[in-house]
């Protein structure tokens, strides 16, 4: 196996000889996250045989998003690489016990993303971001990790499968390993990802669609209008609701990911994804297979975050399609407001463009 097939280390080392500048360190942290996400793996792959099954709602679930969080923050605290980390999962960052040197590097991360799928079987799993610290070898503050997407020096999920797989972004490209179980080793089976062009497919979770912005709607209905409507061409409707399975999905075969504003309840979080842990890298890794990331409104690697916790609304797949959805957002994002003073010929109309 390993006299024809790159390993993950043995990747990062031809990486790093492209940049004699570089100190490995941060290939030392990819790895370690990459052993976190080995032993995640294996949580994941003993089910209720391990105790811990079960979804985000019950004790089993949290119970699981526990030990995961734990994982990561055992694997990578010792390791001299990191000032601080911070998770989906704690509202603070996680402090480097004094007994460990400081590094130079930021991770974020959400170690048990889509973890609703748990107690049904399917896929779940990790997405992690990497920062430089703007404060080298001084522990983090809150501060620290509010930089735009932009700024990240790796990003990259690990998807727990059929197969468990890596797939990473040091600014090079993408590019997605498998675990060899029986080696332990993440082996390169995807080199170069690009998100295909075209784009048949669409993922939203429809049961939002009454909150929906006219822009969202517009472009689902010309969708699923089919070949006979604007489009002319037939698309497919898909929902996981997990980010790394629909982010794994359109890396592989293309598509469309909508996880767009609504007006549910008044004073609610204008978009529902976490921008450090989730927006953030998936915009990294789609710009990098050649695709766009957006709000709807912004690209989302050039968003600065406000709040450790702060949440976005994100659109990802081609980059024409994305475009697309975006132009809608300017053009055709007028909301019909039902009551007779706010009417085409009431008091408080909303003067045409």
């Amino acid at each position: 196996m390993l006299t024809d097939r790159t390993t993950l280390t043995q990747f990062l080392i031809e990486e790093r000889r492209r940049y004699p500048e570089a100190s490995g360190e941060l290939n030392s942290l990819i790895l370690d996250v990459a052993l976190a996400c080995k032993a995640i793996a294996k949580r994941v792959a003993y089910g209720a045989l391990g105790g811990v099954l079960g979804s985000a709602s019950t004790s089993n679930g949290q119970k699981l998003d526990a030990v995961a969080n734990d994982l990561f923050l055992r694997a990578n605290e010792s390791g001299g690489l990191v000032a601080g980390m911070a998770s989906v999962k704690s509202s603070a960052p996680y402090r480097v016990p004094e007994r460990y040197p400081l590094g130079k590097y930021l991770l974020m991360f959400d170690p048990l993303d889509g973890s609703s799928n748990i107690d049904v079987n399917l896929s779940v799993g990790s997405i992690f971001s990497i920062m430089r610290a703007p404060n080298p070898g001084v522990h983090a503050s809150v501060e620290d990790f509010l930089q735009p997407g932009s700024e990240q020096v790796c990003a990259g999920y690990a998807i727990y499968g059929p197969s468990t797989m890596i797939v990473i972004t040091v600014g090079t490209g993408v590019h997605g390993f498998t675990l060899e179980p029986q080696l332990g080793e993440f082996i390169l089976t995807q080199p170069e990802i690009r998100i295909p062009e075209a784009a048949t497919e669409f993922a939203i979770n429809a049961s939002n669609s009454r909150f929906w912005e006219p822009a969202v709607k517009r472009y689902v209905d010309e969708c699923l209008a089919g070949d006979s409507g604007p489009r002319g061409k037939d698309f497919t409707m898909r929902w996981v609701a997990s980010t790394v399975a629909e982010t794994h999905r359109i890396l592989t075969r293309g598509g469309v990911f909508l996880f767009p504003r609504d007006t549910s309840e008044e004073g609610r979080p204008a978009g529902g994804l976490g921008l450090l842990y989730e927006a953030s890298p998936v915009g990294y890794l789609v710009e990098q297979a050649g695709g766009l990331a957006s709000t709807g409104r912004a690209r989302v690697l050039g968003v600065a975050p406000e709040a450790l916790h702060q949440r976005v609304e994100l659109i990802f797949g081609p980059r024409e399609e994305v475009e697309r959805i975006d132009r809608y957002h300017r053009d055709h994002n007028t909301v019909d407001i039902d009551a007779p003073l706010y009417s085409t010929r009431g008091l408080f109309r909303t003067p045409a463009e």
